[in-house]
C-alpha cells in the first residue's frame, strides 16, 4: 500500500497538483476537525464503485482518517476494487501535529470515547445487577468483554459502528461538489465544512 506523509501531501497541494482526498472518519469526527480540502466519506458508507465514478484521471485517491487504521482499511477495500490509492501516514492527528492547516467545527465526544463510555457502563451495569439481582446479569459484562477482545483482534468494533449510526453522531450531508472545481481551487471546501 502506498503512503504519503502529511508534509509531502501539503507540498503537493501547494504546487497546485490535483488532490482528491477523502476522510473516512465519522461525520461528527470530521466536523470537529479536518484537513481543509478533504471531503468526508465515512468508512461504513464507503462505496468503491461510486468513488471510481466521481474520481477521474490517473491521479491517486488519497485517504485519511484519525490516525491511520481506518485509512488502511479503506485503502485495502478501494485497492481491491481497482482504484489507485495512497494512505496519509498518521492521519489527521499527524497532519495537525505537523502544524499544517486544519478546519475546526463543533467539539464532540469522539467515537472512541463513546465506545469506552458505553462499554464501561454496560460492564458496570452487568456486574451491579449480577451482584444485586441475579448472577445471570454477569453475562452482560462477559459479552461486552468478549466484544472488546474481538474488536482488538480484528480491528473492527461493532459497538463503534452501532454508535456511529446514532442520531447524535449524524451530520446533514451537503451535495457533493464538482470534482474539477474542488480540485483546482484551494478556496473551495469539499465535504462537510464544520
Amino acid at each position: 500500500m502506498n503512503t504519503i506523509s502529511p508534509k509531502e501531501l501539503h507540498e503537493l497541494r501547494s504546487r497546485k497538483v490535483r488532490i482528491d482526498l477523502i476522510d473516512v472518519r465519522t461525520p461528527v469526527e470530521f466536523r470537529e476537525i479536518h484537513i481543509p480540502f478533504a471531503r468526508n466519506v465515512p468508512l461504513d458508507r464507503l462505496d468503491p464503485q461510486k468513488l471510481r465514478e466521481e474520481h477521474s484521471g490517473d491521479e491517486p485517491l488519497y485517504v485519511v482518517c484519525r490516525s491511520g487504521s481506518r485509512g488502511r482499511q479503506a485503502c485495502e477495500k478501494l485497492q481491491a476494487s481497482g482504484l489507485k490509492v495512497v494512505n496519509v501516514e498518521g492521519g489527521t492527528l499527524a497532519w495537525e501535529q505537523a502544524g499544517l492547516p486544519v478546519e475546526r467545527g463543533r467539539k464532540a465526544i469522539s467515537l472512541e470515547r463513546q465506545v469506552r463510555i458505553a462499554a464501561g457502563t454496560l460492564v458496570l451495569l452487568g456486574v451491579a445487577l449480577g451482584v444485586t439481582v441475579s448472577p445471570y446479569w454477569l453475562g452482560l459484562a462477559a459479552f461486552v468483554g468478549a466484544g472488546l477482545v474481538f474488536a482488538g483482534i480484528t480491528d473492527t468494533c461493532g459497538m463503534g459502528l452501532l454508535l456511529a449510526r446514532m442520531p447524535w453522531n449524524q451530520v446533514p450531508q451537503p451535495p457533493p461538489p464538482s470534482a474539477t472545481t474542488a480540485a483546482c481551487s484551494p478556496t473551495v471546501k469539499t465535504g462537510y465544512c464544520g
